[in-house]
C-alpha cells in the first residue's frame, strides 16, 4: 500500500534517513517525541517536501509518477493544516464534492450529526475535538484507499480521543484492504488501534514491531548488580543504571521468566519501551 526505501532528507541541523511500509488491510502507527521526524516524514510522503534520496511508492507507483487522480484515493489530516475558520460544514460539503469524486455526501452529513458537528455553526467556534473530528471525517467521506494521518488525537481530551478512535476502526471495518498510517506521540492510542508500530528518534527507526508481539514479549528486568552480572545478555536490548542496579529491557521476556525466577519482571508498556530505546545503553 505504502512502502518508503532508504528516505533521506537534510536540514543540516537535523537528517531523516528512514524505510517503512504499510500493508493493505493493517493500521501502522508512527510514534516518537515531538520533533523525533514523523511530520517531515508525511510531508515526504504528501509531496510537499523534496527529498534527497530514497523512493516512495504508493498503490506500487512511485511518488514522482502520482497523478491527481491517484491523489483522490488518500485521506490526510496533517497536525498543522484544516479549514477556513470562516467556513460551516454547510460551506466544506460542495467544495469536497468538487474535489473527489467519491465523496460520500450523506455519509458525511450522517456522521456530522452523530458526532455533534453542527452544520451552521463557522469552525472557528468549533472546540479542538470538533476541529479533529471534522479533520478526519473529511478525509475518511471520500472513500480512500489509504489514510494518512498525522497526529489526530493531539490536543483532544479522553473522550474526544475515543470517538476519533471508534471513526478509524469503523472505517477500516467496512472495506479489508483499505489501510492506515498514523503519527501520535500518545501510545495509549495506537496501543489499542494498531497492527504494527515503528519508533522514531532523531530522525531513524529505531524499532519496528508487530503490537501484539511488543506488548506480549517485550518486558524490563530490574535486577541489582549481582544479579546483572549473571545475567545472559543475548537478548538484552537496552540497560539503563537505576539505584537499585540495573533495568533492562528485552524482546524475550518469557525466556528470562523461566531460566531467571529469581529476578523481577515487569510488563514493558510502549511508554517504557521508548523510554529504554531512547535514553538505555546500547549493550
Amino acid at each position: 500500500m505504502l512502502k518508503i526505501d532508504h528516505l533521506r532528507k537534510n536540514y543540516g541541523s537535523f537528517v531523516l534517513d528512514c524505510s517503512l511500509e504499510v500493508q493493505p488491510g493493517c493500521i501502522t502507527g508512527l510514534i516518537g517525541q515531538n520533533s523525533a521526524g514523523k511530520t517531515t516524514m508525511f510531508k515526504a510522503i504528501l509531496g510537499l517536501i523534496s527529498i534527497d534520496e530514497g523512493t516512495i511508492r504508493i498503490f506500487g507507483k512511485d511518488l514522482k509518477d502520482f497523478t491527481a487522480k491517484d491523489k483522490q484515493e488518500l485521506g490526510v489530516v496533517l497536525s498543522d493544516s484544516g479549514f477556513s475558520g470562516y467556513l460551516t460544514i454547510e460551506d466544506i460539503i460542495p467544495v469536497m464534492e468538487s474535489l473527489y469524486p467519491g465523496f460520500d455526501k450523506n455519509f458525511f452529513k450522517e456522521q456530522a450529526k452523530r458526532f455533534q458537528l453542527p452544520e451552521k455553526k463557522r469552525i472557528k467556534d468549533f472546540s479542538t475535538g470538533m476541529k479533529a473530528k471534522l479533520k478526519v471525517l473529511a478525509a475518511i467521506s471520500n472513500k480512500a484507499k489509504l489514510l494518512i494521518l498525522d497526529e489526530p488525537t493531539a490536543g483532544l481530551d479522553v473522550v474526544a480521543r475515543d470517538e476519533l478512535l471508534e471513526m478509524l476502526r469503523e472505517f477500516m471495518e467496512q472495506d479489508e484492504e483499505r489501510s492506515i498510517l498514523i503519527s501520535s506521540h500518545i501510545s495509549s492510542d495506537l496501543e489499542t488501534l494498531c497492527d504494527d508500530l515503528y519508533m522514531i528518534h532523531e530522525g531513524k527507526i529505531i524499532l519496528h514491531e508487530d503490537t501484539d508481539v511488543l506488548l506480549s514479549d517485550y518486558g524490563l528486568l530490574k535486577v541489582d548488580s549481582q544479579q546483572y552480572a549473571g545475567l545472559d545478555k543475548n537478548y538484552i536490548l537496552r540497560k539503563k543504571e537505576e539505584s537499585y542496579g540495573y533495568s533492562c529491557l528485552t524482546n524475550q521476556k518469557q525466556y528470562y521468566m523461566e531460566n531467571y525466577p529469581g529476578i523481577a519482571i515487569e510488563k514493558g508498556s510502549i511508554d517504557e519501551v521508548i523510554t529504554m530505546m531512547i535514553r538505555g545503553e546500547r549493550l
